[in-house]
């Protein structure tokens, strides 16, 4: 029921507090937990956020300027080039443009450097023609989203590396390789720690104590050296793909422990209530009553851990491959990328090397912010 009052003449709508209270008796508990997730201003930021990079990881190859392989030799180590709208001769210009780069000798220090040619401008147009690539290794296309008409004039928004890649195309690839590596690592680290752990704590006795130990054994090992020995021993005759598979088990046998203890200590507490004795009364097997009424009643916590645990596939992957232990060139992610800015002088020369830093950044912050908003969702006592 609303009520309206008067207030200064003018009409105030005030609603009776009773409906809310029957809104939160009879909501769901998802829909209690979407309510709380939306009062989290910093979660609900990152959403579309992380929604643009899924789509950025899905369209690479339409999104990008160029191919991640091409070349251009006459333009390595170019700096990111800016896009403009206004041109000191003709003025504002609605559609952007970028100008020409010439190459100059810096007498000073006899080093190469790019500048801009004033003279000589180029539109920037979206749905160009260029270079022909298959969509999802699938369906042959030559449109990209935005570049320019001209095949030999240079666009490079964040500049190229020591080869002459435009790095900004080498990044949108790289965003699908490090994001679906965090995603398989972590799906098969959910099917090994709910497994695990719900057979750890629904059965308990020997069964209980033989995991519990391995967990033990596991979590004794500090991570990233455990990463490096793994990774290390993987053959190097491998071709990229079994590489990248092999990259995630090692991720997911050493990263399931810890989901693994939250589903035991969970079903420890279940396991003898009363809609658990109801169902093994009706004669419910007991990887029924694992799957169907155990895991569901706890499934917001599981969420919660999957959405925090994918930083740190995405930061382990990067680190391993910084290092040249993990995934490698041809294959592009963006540690792969982050391997040409180990040396000093490169960064101190070119600095755009170092972008695809700003991409782990904000991936990491994004899924850290979800899962802080999850979390305080799910929990009861807020």
């Amino acid at each position: 029921m609303k009520l309206i009052l008067r207030k200064n003449n003018q009409p105030v709508q005030v609603t009776d507090n009773k409906n809310l209270e029957n809104e939160y008796e009879i909501a769901s508990q998802w829909k209690l937990m979407w309510w709380k997730f939306k009062k989290h201003k910093l979660a609900i930021i990152s959403a579309p956020i992380l929604t643009l990079l899924l789509i950025i990881s899905v369209f690479a190859e339409f999104l990008s300027p160029h191919v991640p392989l091409e070349r251009f030799s006459d333009y390595k180590f170019a700096p990111p080039q800016t896009i403009n709208f206004i041109d000191p001769e003709t003025g504002f210009s609605f559609r952007p443009f970028v100008y020409d780069m010439k190459e100059e000798m810096n007498q000073e220090t006899f080093r190469k450097t790019f500048q801009e040619d004033t003279s000589k401008k180029y539109p920037i147009h979206f749905f160009v023609e260029g270079e022909p690539y298959k969509l999802w290794g699938l369906i042959k296309m030559n449109t990209h989203f935005i570049g320019l008409k001209d095949a030999d004039a240079p666009f490079f928004l964040m500049g190229t590396d020591s080869l002459g890649r435009d790095l900004f195309t080498r990044i949108l690839h790289g965003s699908r390789v490090s994001l679906s590596f965090a995603f398989l690592g972590i799906i098969f680290t959910v099917i090994l720690g709910i497994i695990l752990g719900g057979i750890s704590g629904y059965f308990g006795g020997i069964t209980d104590t033989v995991i519990q130990r391995i967990i033990d054994l596991l979590l004794c090992i500090p991570a990233i050296p455990l990463w490096m020995a793994l990774a290390a021993a993987l053959p190097a005759d491998w071709s990229p793909i079994k590489i990248y598979f092999g990259m995630i088990m090692i991720f997911s046998i050493i990263g399931w422990t810890g989901l693994a203890r939250v589903v035991r200590g969970k079903i420890l507490s279940l396991r003898e209530e009363d809609f658990t004795m109801a169902a093994r009364l009706c004669g419910a097997s007991h990887i029924r009553i694992i799957t169907k009424h155990l895991i569901p009643s706890f499934a917001s916590y599981i969420i919660i851990s999957v959405t925090i645990s994918i930083p740190a596939t995405i930061l382990g992957e990067t680190s391993l491959s910084f290092l040249g232990l993990g995934l490698q060139a041809p294959v592009v992610s963006w540690g792969v990328l982050l391997g040409d800015s180990q040396k000093l002088e490169n960064l101190a020369h070119h600095p755009w090397l170092l972008w695809p830093a700003a991409f782990i950044v904000v991936a990491v912050l994004v899924f850290n912010f979800l899962g802080d908003g999850l979390r305080d969702a799910a929990d009861p006592y807020k």
